[in-house]
């Protein structure tokens, strides 16, 4: 089943260009906010505010490593799981029409989503 507010986070939370650097970046590798700022070229305070929101809505967590925080994403799943969703999604550019929808339902005909599937 898909909990239609959860859902409703990742969305927002993955709407910023900064939170998703900022999220693909932990996917490479766990890092500091600090590292973090330098390497994307973004202030430490935004970062520590994106990395909030991404905590927030479960896709990241911080770690405490003596008197630091890392991050890391919060389930070693994630990276599959946002490759499987972007393998859905017609590249940038393109017409994500009709036969888009098709193609990634299957090609049904009858392609409602099942009663009881979303939630919340």
């Amino acid at each position: 089943m898909v909990d239609a507010a959860a859902l409703a986070r990742v969305g927002t939370a993955l709407a910023d260009e900064s939170r998703r650097r900022l999220l693909l970046a932990l996917l490479a590798a766990p890092a500091y906010p600090s590292e973090l700022a330098e390497r994307l070229g973004l202030t430490r305070g935004n970062v520590s505010n994106h990395l909030s929101r991404l905590r927030d809505c479960g896709l990241v967590r911080a770690v405490a490593v003596g008197r630091r925080v890392r991050y890391e994403p919060a389930d070693p799943k994630l990276a599959h799981a946002l490759a499987d969703l972007a393998a859905l999604l017609p590249p940038a550019g393109r017409d994500g029409g009709e036969a888009n929808r098709n193609r990634a339902i299957g090609d049904a005909d009858d392609a409602a989503i099942p009663a009881g599937v979303l939630r919340g």
